[in-house]
């Protein structure tokens, strides 16, 4: 088995590359190209992808080996195993020192953080394959962020001649970091948004781009995920129910300190709910996920609207001041059965509300 160690992060810049062969009796070999996390005893593989399967080469045919450095055609040969490892050269970058970092310019990095600290540099190829590897490991603000960092990083590997295949395959399988079993779901919706959009033309999109920031803020800050954010309303997943109220309640209080353009009232409207749907390669699905959406559209701007099995898992761990009230039970369009819900009451929100909308109160 290869074990992987943790390094600070100038020795985890030192990485170098393999070419991953795996053949089959009476099948061609498939090769494949996969940064490798380099230290003094060993390398593990950072970022392969789920093909292929490293394995000590034993100089059989079946099986994987290693190379040292190079491509397909290079003249590259297995490296002898060590310690039942492997052993690589590490010939795949340069150290980068502190001064050579700080010429660097900004666009010599992936990530720029709001604080202006650097990481992910990818100024040659050998750093590109770093980060590629060191991605999934890099705490981002928010999703945005992680997005404008994934993007500057596929063009650095176009721009040299890198197909990022475990990368690009990391990427697009969600399900790999969203929780399965047991999950809250919090919903939010921006109250009134067509009306919005028509009162301030060309400001709603950074007025929309801002409460996005907002809230994904909260959720990260909370131990949340990001499902989804579509058209005006973002999809947040929890593993604990207690994080979600927190990320709820963090929302609220941020829309309330929010400088609105022209000084308008801008409001979300959020829904908690918990239950156990399927994660599948698209996101989840179940009548879970259909129940959140109902419970979150049924309630108004400045509401924290939560179900019964919400209210039941984070009862006897509500922080001091914050209370949950019963508003009954209620029927939704597609829902086989009703609904007990409650609102989230805390003193420096607001705690009156009309009926909910889009929704019919159980008999």
């Amino acid at each position: 088995m290869l074990h992987q160690s943790l390094h600070d992060e100038a020795a985890a810049e030192r990485f170098t590359h393999v070419l991953l062969v795996k053949s089959e009796p009476g099948s061609a070999s498939q090769v494949v190209d996969q940064p490798l996390w380099w230290n003094d005893r060993f390398a593990v593989v950072a970022a392969v992808s789920l093909t292929y399967m490293l394995t000590p080469h034993t100089g059989t045919t079946a099986g994987a080996g290693y190379w040292s450095h190079g491509r397909a055609g290079d003249g590259a040969r297995p490296s002898a195993p060590t310690g039942g490892c492997a052993r690589l050269h590490d010939a795949g970058m340069a150290r980068l020192s502190a001064k050579e970092r700080a010429r660097l310019p900004d666009s010599a990095f992936a990530y720029v953080d709001a604080s202006g600290r650097r990481r992910l540099p990818i100024h040659d190829a050998g750093h590109v394959r770093n980060a590629l590897a060191r991605f999934g490991q890099v705490a981002f603000e928010d999703e945005a962020a992680r997005d404008r960092a994934r993007s500057r990083l596929l063009r650095a590997a176009k721009k040299h001649g890198i197909m990022p295949i475990g990368f690009i395959s990391a990427q697009l399988q969600p399900q790999r970091k969203l929780p399965r079993g047991h999950v809250t779901f919090l919903l939010t919706d921006i109250e009134g948004s067509t009306e919005l959009l028509r009162r301030l033309g060309d400001e709603y999109a950074p007025l929309l781009a801002d409460i996005r920031r907002q809230v994904r803020t909260a959720v990260r800050q909370a131990g949340g995920r990001e499902v989804s954010a579509r058209g005006d309303d973002v999809f947040a997943v929890f593993e604990r129910a207690p994080a979600a109220v927190e990320a709820a309640l963090a929302i609220q209080r941020a829309m309330r300190a929010g400088a609105w353009p022209g000084g308008i009232d801008v409001r979300l409207r959020i829904g908690l709910h918990r239950g156990r749907p399927e994660l599948t390669e698209t996101g989840y699905v179940g009548i879970s996920v259909h129940a959140a959406a109902r419970i979150c559209f049924a309630a108004h701007g400045g509401q924290i609207v939560l179900s019964a099995a919400v209210r039941a898992a984070v009862l006897e761990s509500l922080p001091g001041g914050i209370g949950v009230s019963s508003i009954g039970a209620w029927r939704f369009r597609g829902l086989p059965e009703p609904i007990e819900l409650f609102q989230l009451d805390a003193p420096d929100l607001p705690a009156s509300f009309p009926p909910l909308r889009s929704a019919v109160p159980a008999q």
